[in-house]
């Protein structure tokens, strides 16, 4: 450590993202050995929404309290007394790289990735073509998003064959009534109410052992009363690379069992109908004299041996009155920090921020900057998979320690004070108990487990933040 002894102070470190990879960033960190001339680990996390948790508040289905019960374990680490949340503030907006220099020997960026992945086929951009990334955020309760969603299809499509992908053609097939016993807001509930659709068109431009979600996903989509999940028997359809993949994955041959045993079944009388197909690639979104959604064309693809597919130039168009692509997250740039735009990550080694090579091979690297998460790795794998970043980026931290500049202003008053000044609301880590609070009573009365506040001013009413405490 250069300029300033800090052997009397703790190391202090900025997170800027409080979903599950910055949360768990925090914990490897605190979990390691302090590094030599500190006397402990300082902790700061950023959240550009007044609540914390990202992807687990904002990213994953209300019909999932499994996955949610991850909050559990990622409010231990928020409990700590070496972890502070600063809630409700937006990095390159109201505070900046070289602000963050100032109160901090090192910062992490965990902002993980919320917008949609691109899809260029003609026709996308028509109306009644979505994002399921706008979709989930709305369903969610984002305070960023509209409050209404136009669901007035009767036939819809959705593209891809990942979790997302079923997450977004489950909560559209469902019942408004039976998603009311999660914690969706009330605009939420009246939407989904209201919702005309009938039929849902899941697309995969693959077979059945190339699927991307998982067994238990899957499963859950034949658990609804009104959801009849179907199965064409010629979708399911394997070559050798297919085989291959379900031998060495317990995975993929529960996933294409499952399938199996769908299409060989009869088809009930429930009253919402979800097919999954195989086989048909999206080529072209089709649209009427207006610019809307009218059908989607679709190429059949055969299996070339590997598990690979190849167009065979036979095309069919489904009646469909909207689409929605959910073939992947996409970071977004992140002010003062390089990006690669179609990986959509920003360039590191092992969570080092790279910024190029020297004449002679050798990396340069952002000082004391580092990732993890998404936005290091890009939108793949679950959500437990950030585990192994946040501790591969926290082992290059702490190598790095010996040779930082110390912060000019490490103090922890310093930064709520450039906050305060600012008059920049931020919320705490009490503001989210009280917030917590606001919602499950909400939800008592209905016996609800809570009722999520979506507007951004009520959210930070009900925190009333405390500047003072944790």
């Amino acid at each position: 450590m250069t300029e300033q002894s800090a052997a009397t102070r703790p190391l202090r470190i900025a997170i800027v993202g409080a979903g599950p990879a910055g949360i768990y960033a925090a914990d490897a960190l605190m979990k390691s050995d302090t590094p030599a001339g500190f006397d402990d680990v300082s902790i700061d996390l950023y959240e550009r929404m007044p609540a914390p948790f990202g992807l687990i508040r904002y990213g994953v289905a209300p019909d999932h309290p499994r996955i949610k019960g991850i909050i559990t374990a990622l409010h231990k680490v928020l409990d700590k007394p070496q972890v502070r949340l600063l809630g409700n503030i937006d990095y390159g907006v109201d505070i900046t790289l070289e602000d963050l220099q100032r109160f901090y020997d090192a910062i992490i960026f965990s902002t993980g990735a919320n917008a949609d992945r691109a899809l260029e086929i003609p026709g996308i951009e028509l109306d009644g073509s979505y994002g399921a990334a706008d979709f989930v955020s709305w369903y969610d309760g984002h305070p960023d998003v509209p409050r209404t969603w136009p669901l007035d299809a009767k036939k819809v499509a959705v593209l891809g064959v990942g979790n997302v992908a079923l997450d977004v053609a489950r909560v559209l097939a469902k019942t408004g009534d039976e998603l009311l016993p999660t914690e969706i807001p009330p605009n939420v509930y009246e939407g989904l109410k209201n919702n005309q659709a009938l039929e849902v068109h899941v697309f995969g431009r693959r077979g059945p052992a190339q699927a991307k979600f998982t067994p238990l996903e899957l499963r859950e989509l034949d658990h609804s009363p009104t959801i009849e999940v179907i199965v064409d028997p010629e979708d399911i359809d394997y070559d050798e690379g297919s085989e291959a993949a379900r031998r060495h994955s317990k995975q993929v041959d529960m996933i294409c069992n499952t399938l199996e045993q769908w299409a060989i079944r009869d088809i009930g009388d429930r009253p919402h109908k979800l097919y999954l197909h195989f086989f048909e690639s999206p080529a072209e979104v089709l649209g009427d004299a207006d610019g809307k959604v009218v059908g989607l064309r679709t190429e059949r693809t055969s299996l070339d041996g590997t598990g690979n597919c190849k167009g065979t130039g036979e095309f069919k168009d489904w009646d469909i009155q909207a689409v929605y692509r959910a073939v992947g997250y996409l970071s977004q740039n992140i002010p003062a920090l390089p990006f690669d735009d179609q990986a959509g990550t920003v360039p590191n080694e092992a969570g080092r921020v790279l910024i190029d090579e020297d004449a002679d091979g050798s990396a340069r690297y952002l000082p004391q900057t580092y990732v993890t998460g998404w936005i290091k790795r890009g939108p793949v794998g679950l959500i437990g998979h950030t585990k192994g970043d946040a501790n591969e980026t926290i082992a290059c931290l702490l190598d790095d320690v010996a040779s930082f500049t110390a912060a000019p202003e490490p103090e922890l008053e310093a930064v709520t004070g450039f906050l305060e000044g600012k008059g920049i609301p931020f919320t705490t880590w009490a503001g989210w108990y009280r917030l917590d609070a606001h919602e499950r009573a909400l939800g008592e009365p209905e016996g609800r487990e809570r009722v999520k506040v979506v507007e951004r001013e009520d959210m930070l009413r009900a925190s009333e933040p405390d500047k003072v405490s944790k």
